[in-house]
Parts: C-alpha cells; sequence; structure tokens
C-alpha cells in the first residue's frame, strides 16, 4: 500500500540524491559538469577525444577516464562493474547492463558481440540486482542490410508490420536472405538464453531508416517469449510524430497474440541526425515539430501503458522530472503499488541522481542505465553524452545546480 500523499512527492532531495557519493566525488562531478556547460569546450573536446583515443595518447586517455568516464561508465569490462552494482544496490537502485561497445561491423564482429550479451546474461543472472541487460540490433546485424529491408517495407507497406517485414524478407536476394537468418538467429539465441535465466532483454532503439526492420525483430521476439513475462522490450523514441499510435498498434498485436507487450518509453537520441537527413534527402521529418508536442506523446504514452497495466510492462526511462513525477501520481490514483512489476523507471547513469534516488526512497522499482566497455570502444556512446548534456535546454545547469546544492547542504552541516 503506498503512504506516500501526492503533494509529498519531490525530486529535489539532494542528501538522498548524492548519498551515494563523496564530497569529493561530488566536487569532480561539479567540474565535469561546469565545463560540459560550456560549448567552446565541448566542440573541442569532442574533436580530441577520438583522436586521443586512436592515437593511444597516454595523458589524454588519463583525462578522459578520470572525468567523462567515470562519470557515464561502469568500467572497462564486465567484472569491473560490480563495485558500481553494490554500491547501487546498498541505495535499492537496480541496474540495467549495457555492453557499450558500438560501430562495429563484419560477421565475426556480430557473432562476438552475441558471445558477450551471453556472456553479460549469464553474469547479470547472478546478481538479483541486476534485472535487465540491453542491446542494439546494429551490434548484431549489417545496417545497411537493415536499411534496405525498411525501404523494402516503405514500397510495399501492407499496414501490418509483421507483414510488411515477411513480405520484404521475401523479396532479399538469396545472400542477403541467409544473412539475415544469421540476424534472426543471433537475436533468438539471446533472447531464449534471456528467458531460461529470467533477465529481461531491452532493445535500443535506431535510426528512422532502420528502424521497422528493428521493431519487427523485436515484435517476433515478444510473440516467442513474452507470454508469461515480459522479457524483450522493445524501445520506443517519442520524439518521434508517429510512434504514440505505433505503441497502440503494438498492443493490438500483443491481444492478437497474447502475449505481454515490453515497452521502454524514451524522448529520443538522433534528434539532430534525423532533422538533417530529412532535409537533404527531401521527405517529412519523422520528428515532433516542438518539445511540447514531444512531451505530450510521450505523458500520453505513460498514461496508455497504465491504463493497460496487465498487459504492458513499461519502462519509464527518463530525465524528466515532470513525466516520472506523473507516473508516480496516476500510479497513487489507480491504487498501484509502486513496486508494481510492470512499471519501471530508469536513467543513465551519471545524471538525474535526484530523480533515480528519491523514487527508490518512495519504494519504486528504478535502476541506472550503466553502460561498460573498453575506454576506446565506448568513445561514441561518452560523445553522445557530452552532446546531449550541452544541447538538452536547462540539463547541464540542473545537474550543476543540484551538485552544488548538495555541497552547500553539507558545508552548512559539517560546520
Amino acid at each position: 500500500m503506498n503512504t506516500n500523499p501526492l503533494n509529498n512527492i519531490s525530486f529535489d532531495n539532494t542528501k538522498y540524491a548524492f548519498e551515494y557519493k563523496s564530497t569529493a566525488e561530488l566536487k569532480k562531478a561539479r567540474l565535469l559538469f561546469s565545463c560540459m556547460g560550456q560549448p567552446l569546450f565541448i566542440k573541442l573536446g569532442l574533436k580530441i577525444m577520438p583522436f586521443a583515443i586512436k592515437w593511444k595518447l597516454p595523458f589524454i586517455q588519463l583525462i578522459i577516464r578520470k572525468t567523462i568516464f567515470s562519470q557515464f561508465v561502469g568500467g572497462e569490462t564486465l567484472q569491473k562493474t560490480i563495485n558500481v552494482v553494490k554500491k547501487l544496490e546498498d541505495y535499492a537502485v537496480q541496474v540495467i547492463l549495457d555492453y557499450g561497445v558500438e560501430g562495429k561491423e563484419g560477421e565475426n564482429a556480430f557473432d562476438s558481440a552475441t558471445k558477450e550479451f551471453i556472456n553479460v546474461i549469464n553474469y547479470a543472472s547472478t546478481q538479483h540486482n541486476i534485472p535487465f541487460i540491453s542491446i542494439k540490433v546494429t551490434g548484431l546485424s549489417r545496417f545497411s542490410l537493415l536499411k534496405k529491408i525498411e525501404s523494402l517495407m516503405m514500397q510495399h507497406d501492407s499496414g501490418s508490420l509483421l507483414k510488411s517485414y515477411s513480405h520484404a524478407s521475401d523479396m532479399l536476394n538469396d545472400d542477403e536472405k541467409i544473412e539475415l537468418a544469421k540476424v534472426i538467429e543471433r537475436l533468438t539465441t539471446i533472447c531464449k538464453y534471456a528467458k531460461e535465466k529470467n533477465v529481461a532483454v531491452l532493445i535500443d532503439a535506431e535510426e528512422s531508416w532502420i528502424q521497422s526492420p528493428v521493431d519487427a525483430m523485436v515484435t517476433l521476439m515478444m510473440i516467442a517469449f513474452n507470454k508469461e513475462k515480459s522479457i524483450i522490450y522493445n524501445t520506443i523514441q517519442l520524439y518521434r510524430h508517429d510512434r504514440l499510435q505505433f505503441l497502440k498498434n503494438n498492443f493490438s498485436i500483443a491481444q492478437e497474440n497474447n502475449f505481454i507487450l515490453g515497452v521502454k518509453l524514451v524522448r529520443g537520441a538522433y534528434m539532430e541526425k534525423e532533422r538533417l537527413r530529412a532535409l537533404e534527402m527531401n521527405y517529412l521529418s519523422p520528428i515532433q515539430k516542438t518539445k511540447e508536442d514531444t512531451d505530450k506523446d510521450y505523458n500520453n504514452a505513460i498514461e496508455f501503458s497504465i491504463n493497460n497495466i496487465n498487459k504492458i510492462a513499461t519502462i519509464i526511462a527518463s530525465h524528466n522530472e515532470h513525466s516520472n513525477l506523473l507516473t508516480t501520481q496516476l500510479m497513487l490514483r489507480n491504487n498501484i503499488p509502486f513496486n508494481h512489476p510492470h512499471i519501471h523507471f530508469s536513467q543513465l547513469y551519471g545524471m538525474s541522481d535526484n530523480i533515480t534516488f528519491n523514487l527508490a526512497k518512495m519504494g519504486c522499482s528504478v535502476s541506472k542505465y550503466l553502460p561498460f566497455g573498453p575506454i576506446k570502444d565506448v568513445v561514441p556512446y561518452l560523445m553522445r553524452r557530452a552532446q546531449e548534456n550541452s544541447s538538452v535546454a536547462g540539463q547541464t545547469g540542473r545537474e550543476l545546480g543540484l551538485i552544488k546544492t548538495e555541497l552547500k547542504r553539507r558545508n552548512t552541516n559539517n560546520a
């Protein structure tokens, strides 16, 4: 039974937010976010980072490891995430493990990634604090293959996601059909093993021009493995103007095929790239016209999911305080316990601790999304974090303000 009245829910308690960090760690974070608030610093850093990694410049790599890497990444290996996982567990915060290697192509790389995902599942199954792992289909498949399938699906749109995917697959040449079969085999191997080990798999969203085949593949995995509970989750980017309807369409597919729909709701990760490509290729951008439209659809998606909570398992993956607050309010109004198995909250490691740890204090099921991998391989992820904090209005200032508030509180208490 919930004991928190609506007006007591807040994300302003910095004591709870940063209780897991030492004062020295907070001061280091303050310096990092101060730098990330400087556009020239970010521009220079984004140029230097890939160069420093490629040419193995030891001093620059050390700076990266001690600053942005330690802020946003759990460690260079699976085993090195243990300390972070255990610390989060002490504060009732779970973990979504993400093998953060991106951009590698070739059959050997795809097979290697599959084995690593299996290793991550195996490890997660031994830790009761790691109920989820995250994967990308582009870690298992050639990007241009997915792009071709997407194009064929658009040309032969039947109004049915699975029928369009099936028709597009039949249009591939023999070599591509063999290649696609291997992709499905890799994905099935991962999902089957995850079900056996009772570890949920969150499948990341991709660029819009390869998303439809990914959606179809994930739906097929949900049909196969989500009968009793949600093991497989698709990621829905609500900054796309068609995704709220996609959620409703997917729910209809779940109803027809008798499975639990698993969804991770995010606002999105490829906005600038999407808009630029649409402009260059002269087609309607899939991105919402305004942020207000995105927020509206995101919150409507939350409400739709909660209204169908018995058949939809939802992860609220958001750094937006209002959306997280709205979710808790809807749960209270509908007498849904904060630890309901079909509602989970998540924020990126190193960001929005005020949301994560205050939700945990309220008894909500909440996690940190924790990437790991060699520093040279997680650079694309780190670059996105730097860009995100500098481009999202108020994000860096909000993080910095909370850190300063907590440091001031500690100084006052120690005086």
